[in-house]
């Protein structure tokens, strides 16, 4: 028996590994991301299996789901959207799978910022623009170290994809604006690959009002840098002079 931390992408249900899709379909037991996670993969679950939604679950009744599935030799898939490794609270889970030595794997899946990059058609890293990438986010219930406000990741202007703040996207705007100027580019894209996928793109001085008109509220990935203007040096890897 085993738990499968497994990451489902971003919403498109061909988005998910070869390897994810077999671990589902060999589980007895299910526990997945709610209304993150497209329910079309629950389908490739076996007849049989018992699923939960884990938005209505605490940690200490998932370990009761974990040990019941452990008594019966049972696979667990545990579903999570994206990429587990990315804000997907595995650790403590991890944790508590240790102290029932229960075995588990982590399989890896596409993250929001990177889908969010394919449906802008967008490389997040351009020549003589930047070669950095932060992932970050706003403090909500989790706090930020002092280290990793905002402020201080934008000072070298790197590209921004920041999780789970659309709803602090005016507080986040007058962060940045001292260090990219009000005419950097930014993009916003809800629920990137899901059938009601939004992209909103503008410069830093405008996004507040546009989010506000498509009535964005969760679920959407803030991407900032000025890369978005599509406008670089030629890559050295395709360089005719590399050798």
């Amino acid at each position: 028996m085993k738990v499968y931390f497994i990451g489902a992408g971003p919403g498109d249900p061909e988005l998910i590994t070869i390897k994810g899709m077999k671990a589902i379909q060999r589980s007895g037991y299910c526990i997945y991301a709610g209304s993150l996670v497209n329910t079309e993969l629950l389908k490739s679950l076996p007849p049989h299996a018992k699923i939960y939604d884990s938005s209505n679950l605490s940690l200490e009744e998932m370990a009761v789901i974990y040990k019941e599935a452990l008594e019966k030799n049972m696979d667990v898939a545990r579903i999570h959207s994206g990429d587990p490794s990315i804000y997907g609270a595995i650790q403590e889970q991890m944790h508590v799978l240790n102290e029932l030595e229960i075995a588990y794997e982590i399989i890896p899946g596409v993250s929001s910022f990177a889908a969010a990059a394919a449906v802008l058609r967008q490389e997040l890293t351009l020549p003589g623009v930047t070669q950095t990438i932060v992932i970050t986010r706003m403090e909500g219930k989790t706090p930020m170290p002092a280290k990793e406000h905002l402020s201080v990741l934008a000072a070298a202007t790197p590209t921004l994809c920041i999780f789970l703040s659309i709803d602090k996207i005016e507080d986040i705007v007058k962060i940045l604006l001292p260090h990219y100027g009000n005419d950097c580019p930014v993009a916003v894209v809800y629920k990137a690959t899901w059938p009601d996928q939004k992209i909103v793109c503008t410069t830093l001085s405008d996004i507040t009002e546009k989010v506000r008109q498509e009535a964005i509220k969760k679920s959407a990935l803030i991407i900032v840098g000025w890369m978005l203007r599509k406008n670089s040096e030629r890559s050295v890897l395709y360089s005719q002079g590399r050798k």
